[in-house]
């Protein structure tokens, strides 16, 4: 196999896409088929055995997960990479769950595309040859890997931890992943390793060796290796069957699933913030509804007028709760409707601030604005603009200090318009401002202990300006105040 030539099959409906993708791997001698849909794709992966197989996830006919099901009941052994310029958390684990071995975001470069299916050759060589193995007549595993060194060199270059042990217990093969994740490293090949392993995986490798009765059956389970979610695996044991149906060993493989912890984490604690952040507002309506309805309790036309004000006031928050959560889900799978055009940012600005009037005022809060006369027009949504800079005037407001100011100073600074919000509030302290922008952060101190929100509004903020090609800069000292500085690109007009 040391001269096999990667026999590579792209799925892709955008033709630019994959043509130039096929030329790029050709000239890096790569054997190169391609197919416009996934139909076409699933019959060509079905027909030919494909090292590595990318597979587009938005096509009009089959989506990628459809297209990847149906290969994997044919072609197991083919590895397989799903490319998207869609992705999100939630398909990234669904294309792993059913056999994706890579998440490509698009756009790639060259580079990027290379190195993934390196590593997806090499896991390929590696299933292979697990498969000759299974097939070779030997009694003793320890004795196949003293044959087989280039499996280990393959087995050293991938990221799960793989070792092999026959059915006396004694190890056979392990790779630097799992001399990592289960401290065997001094374990030398032919000693007994089960009272090393992690209680867990020695129990479902006995399972396995004192069956009475062969089993082609694995067993899988997620062990937490250091406290605190800091290091989660699957460990899945599977048994390596003789030819004749013995048993010659068991094989365990130790995937990494941290990162996905962390992701049921954050979801968890999101989904708990935003049951808090619902549960107040609306206790306090139905409270007011509950007076208002009761015969016993006489209130005045003044008072009815009060407790409907409080009702809306509180429905607008959840309101405004929702709208963040639909428009970070838009932006996640890129469905959100723009209406581009010539934005004047000074109008944008002046109109958020004669909403924000009465909150200013609230905290006496001397507020300037330093513009030009003049200034270049954006290119851009009305609408997201005015959504950006109200999160950030609207934070600089509700972290300030009383009697407290804010600067908004605009101005032209190359091809870029340039926006400061200044403000002399609480500030931020280093460790707060590296996960400024990341979704559901929300700073936690003894000044922003009565100041609801949902960790959304500064993550839209990102978002959106990366959308339009800008940049965000944030300083800020605790105690002191913070400021933003928006860099947004100028309208460049058309000299035709």
């Amino acid at each position: 196999m040391e001269n096999h030539t990667p026999y590579v099959l792209i799925i892709d409906d955008e033709k630019g896409l994959r043509i130039g993708t096929q030329r790029l791997l050709s000239a890096k001698g790569y054997r190169v088929d391609t197919a416009e849909n996934g139909t076409s794709g699933i019959e060509l992966a079905v027909r030919n055995d494909y090292d590595l197989i990318i597979i587009d996830l938005k096509m009009p006919d089959l989506d990628g997960i459809q297209v990847l099901k149906e290969i994997q009941k044919y072609k197991p052994n083919s590895v397989c990479f799903i490319a998207t310029a869609y992705a999100s958390y939630e398909t990234a684990i669904e294309a792993t769950k059913f056999g994706a071995s890579g998440y490509i975001p698009k756009p790639f470069t060259a580079e990027e595309l290379i190195k993934q299916l390196e590593i997806g050759f090499q896991k390929r060589l590696l299933l292979l040859e697990a498969e000759e193995l299974r097939r070779e007549r030997e009694q003793r595993m320890l004795e196949i890997v003293n044959e087989k060194s280039r499996l280990k060199t393959i087995l050293n270059s991938i990221i799960d931890g793989v070792l092999v042990i026959n059915k006396n217990g004694e190890l056979v093969l392990l790779n630097p992943a799992a001399m990592k994740y289960t401290g065997c490293d001094s374990v030398l090949i032919g000693e007994v390793i089960l009272d090393h392993l992690h209680p867990k995986i020695t129990e479902n490798i006995k399972r396995i060796i004192e069956s009475e009765v062969f089993e082609d059956k694995s067993y899988s389970t997620e062990i937490e290796l250091k406290p605190n979610r800091e290091l989660y695996v699957e460990v899945t044991c599977s048994p390596v069957p003789h030819p004749d149906g013995t048993l010659a060993g068991v094989v365990v493989v130790i995937n990494n699933i941290t990162e996905l912890k962390k992701i049921e984490l954050i979801k968890s604690q999101f989904v708990s913030m935003v049951a808090h952040e619902l549960k107040a507002p609306l206790a306090a309506v139905l409270g007011f509804i509950n007076l208002m309805i009761d015969d016993n309790i006489q209130l005045s036309e003044e008072q009815r007028k009060d407790y409907l004000n409080r009702s809306g006031k509180r429905l607008k928050s959840l309101v405004d709760m929702v709208n963040d959560l639909l428009d970070i889900s838009r932006m996640e799978i890129k469905t959100k409707q723009r209406e581009l055009m010539d934005v004047n940012l000074i109008e944008v600005i002046n109109s958020i601030l004669e909403i924000m009037e009465i909150e200013v005022r609230g905290k006496n809060i001397l507020l300037t604005f330093n513009h030009p006369n003049k200034i270049s027009s954006i290119y851009a949504d009305h609408n997201e603009l005015t959504r950006l800079f109200t999160n950030i005037i609207s934070n600089a407001i509700k972290y300030n200090k009383q009697n407290g100011k804010i600067r908004i100073s605009i101005y032209e600074d190359s091809d870029y318009i340039v926006t400061e919000i200044e403000d002399t509030g609480i500030g931020l302290k280093p460790e707060d401002k590296e996960k400024l922008f990341q979704e559901f952060f929300r700073v936690k101190n003894e000044y922003t202990r009565n100041i609801s929100g949902t960790g959304l509004g500064l993550s839209i903020v990102k978002r959106i300006v990366d959308s339009y090609a800008g940049k965000i800069e944030v300083q800020s000292k605790f105690g002191e105040g913070t400021l933003f500085k928006v860099y947004l690109p100028i309208r460049k007009q058309n000299l035709n």
